[in-house]
């Protein structure tokens, strides 16, 4: 059994990951940042622990990390509070979160960002989504760098779609529409928990054709260059 923390715990991939992790035995925690929702984050498995990582600093952050062997970000602005809320969510609150993993002898950081997350400009300057993958990119490279134990999951589109249990991985060429049930995004997500092998890879992929345990489990160490 493992004791793993998600952040982002009231989200639509975080309620659909704990009943997963549960299933196996694994003691489930999630981080929410307000009360009403800890009935949802309940029945889906999780213990909730109220704590903005928006507000929490490292200190705040590491002690609730304390005893975990793993944690899981799955948080996010959702484009709500314009690129002020983005970078204070998706870039300063991520990168301290990955800084607290580090202070709590916490190895093990699933970063849950997108698929066309590499290079320097991964979408066009006048994109309404620039200051959301800017902030991504550059909490995703600072993952890298951490030295943890880390994994960088990189779904497409998201959609509420059934979960096939199949996706292919590679990158998209231009943006990354491909559609990508939040579904399987939780099986990836749990799949890497369980696989070795997926350390320090970047794994971008869609709804496909290959079982996740196999895709996970054969991702080319290529696709961990977020610079080209």
């Amino acid at each position: 059994m493992s004791r793993i923390i998600i952040i982002g715990g009231h989200g639509k991939v975080a309620l659909l990951l704990a009943p997963l992790l549960a299933a196996r035995g694994d003691d489930v925690v999630s981080l929410i940042r307000d009360e009403s929702q800890s009935g949802d984050v309940t029945a889906a498995g999780a213990a909730p622990v109220v704590l903005s990582v928006e507000d929490a600093d490292e200190d705040e952050l590491a002690a609730a990390f304390t005893g975990a062997d793993a944690i899981v970000w799955s948080a996010g602005a959702a484009g709500k509070g314009g690129p002020t809320r983005t970078n204070a969510v998706d870039r300063e609150a991520a990168i301290r979160s990955i800084n607290a993993a580090l202070a709590a002898g916490v190895s093990r950081y699933v970063m849950v960002s997108w698929a066309g997350s590499h290079g320097d400009n991964p979408v066009a300057p006048d994109h309404p989504l620039r200051a959301y993958a800017m902030a991504k990119l550059d909490a995703d490279r600072h993952l890298a760098a951490s030295g943890l134990d880390w994994t960088i999951v990189g779904p497409g589109l998201l959609t509420l779609d059934e979960p096939t249990g199949q996706i292919d991985v590679g990158r998209v060429e231009g943006e990354s529409s491909a559609p990508t049930s939040r579904a399987n995004v939780a099986a990836v997500i749990a799949a890497v928990l369980a696989e070795p092998s997926s350390i320090g890879r970047v794994i971008p992929f869609r709804d496909g054709a290959t079982p996740i345990a196999n895709a996970v489990a054969n991702v080319p160490i290529k696709l961990a260059d977020l610079d080209h």
